[in-house]
């Protein structure tokens, strides 16, 4: 038959890897094969470690997490390999880029079905996690969860046809059920209460709370002992040691329990395992969290027909709602205790709520689950032919823009103090010795107006950082010589020097940027009274870059005050210039104000954008586009990706490009032209190479490489022939906030629009 499965691919960590997912990913293929001989079932998991796994045979393509082409090899495999259905296990965090977002990458390249199992569902995601998951819904035809409350959520807060969303349980081993006392003797627990938890170690699980219930227990109940089953969490492991384990145990002897607890401190074979839940007379979750929509550690005791007692996370609510189980309070040791003594000494409760649950449990085992699968495979196979029409039309916003990090203030924190923004850092870390300079408090001001606009961070914090950057450019200001000043020694001096005309054009469009977009008053108020003043000491400026900067000021301050006329004046005038510069020294092949580019050179076409719309001057307009887009096939490579010109050197009129060192601040610099181009235009070509700009901050450059830092928050200053600088000042890292806060606004913009894409 044609719609018949031969081949299934299942993606998800796999053991021998130690965790949740891996034993949930391998039970179910292992299952589905041993129940479907004919198919061809293949395991694809997730390595995280360099070293890697010793994997069984059923694996026969790894993906590595952090590694993105390591996804579209992945997904190269499996169409070539002709696989009727793949079906991936999502969780957050178990796979790369930011939020998981590789996995995306793979899956937007499948030529067949996918059902998708989600272990984690959160209530309250951040942007990016939510981006990430209405991304993975779109892509998925048939997504499968676990419980009602993941239904909800579901269809509460995230985007989903409700159609593809399935209630498969979790699956559990097919235990007989036998009395608590078969396996005691083999354990050393003859004669004992045993109570269990198990699964992976982790501060979470709320052990502790067990541990702190049992000296009243014992009290009543000496034979009762404790065993918390399984190793460390592996990433805990990685990070903090056993130094969770240690707690547990010192705990213990503090509370002078250590007689009737036992850690088994290992990560237990199936086998194993269904003989340790099966010695348990009572079982227990104490997580701590209620946020958690999936416990497998409590399918499988449940379903092999423990007695519970637990915390009401999620899931737990809703499996032992109606008596099947006991739900005590979060983090009560006392009321856990009471629970526990009550059923100690409530044998019929206790075998009847046994009963109960193992009867329920056996349409949880994994025959039954996997039949359930199968027949989701099937349909889903069946459909296959919409489902690939489907894939090749639908224009989700997610594939319209790109996926954005989320915006991590902490370095820009660090590299702030009282004055302002310092100027450089070794590595992450603040260099005091270079002092502050007016260029990168403008840019930090402009990007606090950014971030107001946006809503998206606190406003306390927005104008605590605002207040400090436009601090800086109010005492910069030199009123003896209507100049502003640029460099400030750590010791508050002031550098001798010449004043720079493009420190002056930038702290006007700063200023420019307060009167035209910040809410706050008083901000507005203090930046026109210094923008009058500083405006009208520019007019004999040289430089084209700070005319550029000036312009864009004026652009800012035009949008809340359009009958200025002397202000409108100004606009003129530079204006002019400007494009008289473009036309003095553009021809065919160099369609440029000069005859070499420099740094932040996208700002010169930009500025003639903003003012040829402003004055409605389809010349001016038209030029800007011209070199904006001559500029763009400048800056793009053989392969297709951004590459600026690099600062090792100067690209002259008839010159080799310089490659090296490439600055983040000319990446900025064109996000933010383009940008600009597809607001005036609404060409979606403009939008596209904004787009492809901005993925060389995150590795889409000549050495694949990602300048941003997600941990620290910060920008690295500069691509080198062989590696990235990794020092990250203020002018890379201010350079991806602002582009990234643009094409975020650009992203908000259009999703408000839902504008539909061209089929």
């Amino acid at each position: 038959m044609a719609n018949e499965i031969k081949k299934i691919a299942f993606i998800g960590n796999y053991l021998p890897r130690r965790c949740g997912i891996a034993t949930f990913t391998t039970d179910i293929c292992e299952t589905f094969a041993a129940l479907h001989p004919s198919v061809q079932v293949l395991a694809i998991p997730v390595t995280d470690i360099e070293e890697g796994y010793n994997y069984p045979d059923r694996v026969r393509f790894e993906i590595k997490e952090q590694d993105i082409d390591s996804y579209k090899a992945a997904a190269d495999f499996l169409n070539l390999n002709n696989i009727d259905v793949v079906c991936l296990q999502h969780e957050f965090g178990i796979f790369g880029g930011d939020a998981g977002s590789y996995i995306l990458t793979l899956l937007r390249q499948l030529k067949m079905p996918i059902v998708t199992t989600l272990h984690t569902i959160l209530q309250n995601p951040s942007s990016r996690q939510r981006r990430v998951k209405n991304e993975l819904l779109g892509l998925s035809d048939y997504v499968v969860v676990m419980t009602q409350k993941a239904v909800d959520i579901l269809q509460s807060e995230y985007t989903v046809d409700n159609s593809k969303i399935l209630l498969i349980p979790h699956g559990i081993p097919d235990i007989p059920f036998i009395d608590p006392s078969f396996y005691k003797e083999q354990y050393g627990v003859e004669g004992k209460t045993v109570l269990l938890t198990f699964g992976l170690l982790a501060p979470h699980k709320g052990i502790e709370v067990v541990l702190r219930a049992l000296p009243e227990i014992i009290k009543d109940h000496p034979n009762a002992v404790y065993i918390v089953v399984g190793a460390t969490h592996p990433n805990l492991l990685r990070h903090e040691g056993e130094a969770y384990r240690l707690l547990l145990q010192r705990l213990c002897d503090e509370l002078k329990i250590s007689r009737n607890v036992i850690f088994h401190n290992r990560f237990v074979s199936p086998e194993e395992l269904k003989e340790l839940l099966v010695i348990a007379d009572i079982y227990i979750t104490p997580y701590l969290q209620e946020a958690q929509i999936t416990s497998g550690t409590l399918a499988y005791s449940f379903g092999v027909g423990n007695a519970v007692i637990s915390t009401p996370y999620w899931h737990a609510a809703e499996l032992l709602g109606d008596g099947k189980g006991i739900l005590v309070s979060f983090n009560n040791p006392e009321e856990t205790g009471q629970a526990i003594k009550k059923l100690i000494m409530n044998e019929n409760e206790r075998n009847s709520m046994r009963k109960n649950a193992y009867i329920l449990g056996r349409e949880m085992t994994w025959n039954n689950v996997v039949s359930k699968y199968a027949s989701v495979f099937k349909d889903a196979k069946m459909k296959s032919p919409i489902v690939t029409q489907k894939k090749i039309t639908m224009h989700s916003l997610e594939q319209q823009f790109p996926e954005l990090p989320d915006i991590k203030l902490d370095h820009l924190m660090r590299m702030t103090d009282s004055i302002g923004i310092f100027q450089h850092a070794t590595f992450n870390v603040p260099n005091f010795s270079e002092g502050y300079c007016t260029d990168d408090n403008a840019r930090a001001l402009i990007l606090t107006v950014l971030l107001e606009g946006l809503g998206t961070i606190n406003p306390i914090k927005i104008s605590d950082l605002a207040s400090r950057y436009l601090g800086f450019v109010m005492y910069a200001w030199d009123p003896s010589i209507l100049r502003f000043r640029n460099f400030l020694t750590f010791q508050r001096n002031w550098k001798e020097g010449v004043p720079s005309e493009d420190c002056h054009g930038r702290a006007l469009w700063a200023l420019g940027s307060c009167i035209g977009q910040f809410k706050n008053e008083g901000f507005s108020q203090m930046s026109v009274e210094l923008f009058e003043k500083a405006l009208a000491s520019s007019v004999s400026f040289t430089s084209p870059r700070a005319w550029a900067f000036i312009l864009l000021g004026i652009h800012e301050y035009l949008q809340r005050f359009p009958g200025d006329r002397l202000v409108r004046s100004y606009l003129q005038t530079l204006a002019a210039r400007l494009h008289d510069l473009y036309k003095a020294h553009g021809n065919a092949q160099w369609l440029w104000f000069e005859s070499s580019l420099a740094y932040c050179n996208a700002k010169l076409p930009h500025a003639l954008l903003a003012s040829g719309h402003d004055l409605n001057n389809e010349e001016i307009l038209k030029a800007g586009l011209e070199a904006l887009k001559w500029l763009v096939n400048v800056q793009t490579s053989a392969r297709g990706h951004f590459e600026p010109v690099g600062t090792d050197g100067t690209y002259t009129r008839g010159d080799v490009k310089p490659l090296f060192d490439q600055q983040p601040i000319e990446a900025h610099a064109t996000i933010s032209a383009c940008l600009e181009a597809y607001r005036i235009t609404k060409d979606k070509m403009w939008r596209d190479e904004a787009s492809k700009v901005f993925q060389w901050f995150l590795g889409s450059n000549d050495l694949g490489i990602s300048l941003y830092d997600p941990v620290t928050g910060g920008c690295c200053d500069g691509l080198h022939v062989n590696r990235v600088n990794r020092n990250q000042g203020a002018e890379s890292t201010l350079s991806f906030f602002l582009s990234l806060a643009e094409m975020t606004q650009m992203g908000n913009v259009l999703e408000s629009l839902k504008e539909p894409l061209e089929e």
